[in-house]
């Protein structure tokens, strides 16, 4: 409870990164531009599968809702964390707090059940080709995404209304941390958070531990499938694609399920930053270049896209190839 002469909480500062100095101008150059590389690759993602029939697919209809999410998760949180890098530090109010850490945690329990999805597909398209028509269909794509949308974003409002009961106190309060995490937030209550800490235990588990447990199996699966492919070509492709996607799985779980579930007294501030900036940062970065762009449909769907922006520069580029062969030939 507050006493008598301290006031309800209403503006947070965040530090951001502290003793910050030298190489700040190119670190914040570089998170802008690694925004923006995100921005304009999810989106170009999310284009080219709502335009391109060939991509009307379950694979790439989960793949645009994973891209729908990275694009919610890094604009509700880069944005202001560029902000705070420039100014050295920033302010947010406590409900703008709170609004930040309720879509950041609904956005990435979303992704990793999109994720899970995403796996099982491949499972199905791998393991059994047969049945993945009959089991694929549009309407049950359709009812896993809405599924996977509710129980990340209605899912959260438990811990949300059980943070919000608790008592905060003070102004101007400072968090050493870049953005609205929950660990910062709990460390403000002067209230019991015992509930709140057993209530995130158990959908870390649910939305962490049992949606990576599953893409794991999915994946052993796969790969178990993938050894008995005659063609040794066909073997290294198929690895090399789902190897990728495992290692970004497990590089954006594995930093989660550090920071959720391993005491935070282990762990120093610093380090916590580091991990934080894996999962909002780096795997946002890395997942339209693993899932998409190394696809060959996906790289024909840009280059049609292309040539219908730029008719002349393809056409002369056409022209130019032509010439190429005809030398080569002669």
């Amino acid at each position: 409870m507050c006493g008598e002469n301290q006031t309800f909480l209403t503006e947070l500062v965040l530090l951001g990164f502290r003793d910050m100095h030298q190489g700040k101008l190119i670190v914040l150059l570089m998170c802008l531009l690694i925004y923006l590389i995100i921005l304009a690759g999810n989106i170009l993602i999310i284009g080219l599968i709502v335009t391109s029939p060939r991509l009307h697919s379950p694979m790439y209809f989960f793949l645009c809702n994973l891209s729908s999410c990275e694009v919610i998760f890094t604009a509700n949180i880069m944005p202001n964390m560029i902000y705070i890098l420039w100014r050295g530090g920033g302010t947010i109010s406590w409900s703008g707090c709170i609004t930040q850490f309720y879509i950041y945690s609904a956005s990435g329990s979303t992704e990793c059940l999109v994720l899970t999805l995403m796996a099982f597909d491949r499972y199905l398209a791998i393991c059994n080709p047969l049945r993945y028509t009959s089991i694929m269909n549009s309407q049950t794509c359709a009812h896993l995404v809405v599924w996977a949308w509710l129980s990340g974003f209605l899912g959260m409002w438990i811990i949300i209304i059980t943070l919000c009961n608790l008592h905060f106190c003070g102004s101007g309060i400072v968090v050493d941390h870049f953005f609205c995490d929950l660990e910062p937030i709990l460390h403000l209550s002067s209230s019991d958070t015992s509930l709140v800490e057993m209530e995130t235990l158990v959908y870390a588990m649910l939305m962490g531990i049992l949606p990576f447990g599953l893409i794991i199996l999915s994946y052993l699966a796969i790969f178990c499938t993938i050894i008995r492919i005659p063609s040794e070509i066909g073997r290294q492709k198929a690895f090399s694609t789902c190897g990728s996607h495992l290692a970004s799985v497990c590089i954006y779980f594995g930093t989660i399920l550090i920071l959720y579930l391993v005491p935070s007294q282990k762990r120093s501030v610093e380090i916590n930053k580091i991990l934080s900036l894996f999962y909002t940062i780096l795997t946002p970065l890395f997942n339209p270049i693993i899932y998409s762009l190394r696809n060959q449909e996906m790289q024909a769907c840009f280059a049609t896209l292309i040539y219908v922006f730029f008719p002349k520069s393809n056409r002369q580029c056409a022209k130019i190839k032509a010439v190429n062969k005809n030398h080569s030939t002669e």
